[in-house]
């Protein structure tokens, strides 16, 4: 691989100098040692030192990289188009690398968000350096897309908090020194409290599942966990806007996991269809194949551009802007469009395509999580429609044709 396919480089309207620059350290040689890392603590490592990628999960204020100017300089601030370069290229790397790299960073903006100063000055400087990886552990085996019936339950106990529940399909679990956890602590969205929890606390027991891809992804059972009021992030009650705050400045990314996963596909896809020859003449030349790579590259460069204004907005409006309707947009488009690519890909890789540990095949189940974490499709479809009907009324009621009619 001569050099990795960014959207710095093609959509340059959405991104600036910085951006450039990190393009720039992001190549196939500088990532070679995640391809090789032996194992996935050693991976997780490997991207705080000596890579340096999870200063891009913490704002500037608190030691991490700078997100520029304007109001995405706010002290809570990550920049999102660079979170979507890197995941860029970690996709075609090293998907292993990209999934560790995110749920680190939904492991520790919780605390960049609600995180007293002794949280922050705890965790982060290790954060930072790998030394320290994180875990968010949202989802129950009752409460998945639904996260307001989650069941863990934190209650007062004297000067702290006694959890006892189960978290199920939680990234990082076998890698993790602290978790974020969401607990309830009343009734509905306002009765959920996220704590921070050490991994080998008494009452905490973690275990592995096996999955289709090797990632490391576990179980958490919490037994009469005792943990100190100074614990808790945030105010009671405030779990449920934490973690949807924390979502929707990460959610962005997984459409760039899914663009560099599918950029890889299609360039394995071009490489073999101009090397196998069939008939008398390469595969490039029978038109099947041409309508197949056409749509793969116009899928992907459609995907790229959502990504691409989704963070541009994210950027340019600051950490506290909503733009809930354009994530979601891009997440979904670009993991199933994705799913399409890669699928093409096997395809045209005929028997090869499902030999396993070929790239192709790999890529195959790699995307698929990608369609499901941090809001399903079917999820994503809710928060677009919901976001569209929204703005056409709030036009409506100032008196402005809604968009989409003649003006």
């Amino acid at each position: 691989m001569t050099r990795l396919a960014l959207s710095s480089a093609d959509l340059p309207v959405f991104f600036e100098a910085r951006h450039a620059a990190l393009a720039a350290r992001l190549t196939p040689e500088a990532l070679a040692p995640l391809a090789v890392a032996q194992g996935p603590a050693a991976v997780a490592r490997c991207m705080g030192e000596p890579l340096g990628l999870y200063a891009h999960l913490v704002p500037e204020a608190l030691g991490g990289a700078p997100a520029g100017g304007g109001p995405a300089a706010d002290p809570a601030a990550v920049d999102v188009r660079s979170l979507v370069l890197i995941r860029e290229a970690l996709g075609q790397v090293s998907p292993l690398a990209d999934a560790i790299f995110a749920v680190q960073g939904l492991g520790s903006y919780p605390i960049v968000l609600a995180g007293s100063d002794a949280q922050r000055r705890a965790i982060l400087p290790d954060v930072l350096s790998g030394r320290r990886i994180g875990a968010f552990a949202l989802t129950e085996p009752e409460a998945g897309s639904d996260v307001a019936s989650l069941r863990t339950e934190a209650r007062r106990e004297g000067d702290g908090w006694v959890l006892d529940g189960e978290k199920v399909l939680i990234s990082n679990v076998p890698l993790a020194h602290h978790l974020v956890v969401f607990a309830r602590t009343g009734e509905g969205r306002a009765g959920i409290t996220a704590f921070l929890v050490d991994s080998g606390a008494p009452g905490v027991a973690a275990e592995p599942i096996p999955m289709s891809v090797p990632h490391p992804i576990g179980r958490l059972r919490f037994d009469g966990c005792r943990v100190p009021d100074g614990a808790r992030l945030g105010q009671v009650g405030g779990g449920y806007k934490l973690a949807m705050q924390t979502l929707d400045a990460f959610r962005i990314s997984v459409g760039a996991a899914a663009n560099g996963m599918a950029a890889r596909a299609l360039r394995e896809a071009i490489a073999h269809v101009t090397r196998r020859r069939q008939f008398g003449a390469p595969l490039s030349e029978q038109q099947m194949v041409r309508a197949y790579l056409a749509e793969m590259a116009t899928e992907l460069d459609a995907a790229r551009l959502l990504v691409a204004r989704a963070a541009h907005e994210r950027d340019t409006a600051g950490a506290a802007a909503r733009v809930s309707t354009e994530a979601a947009m891009a997440k979904m488009f670009a993991t199933e469009a994705a799913q399409r690519i890669i699928d093409r890909a096997v395809q045209l890789h005929g028997g090869l395509g499902v030999v396993e540990g070929t790239e192709v095949e790999r890529l195959y189940r790699e995307i698929r999580p990608l369609r499901i974490y941090e809001g399903t499709t079917e999820i994503q479809k809710l928060i677009i429609a919901k976001g569209i009907l929204d703005r056409a009324a709030a036009e409506l009621a100032a008196g402005e044709p809604a968009r989409g009619e003649a003006r």
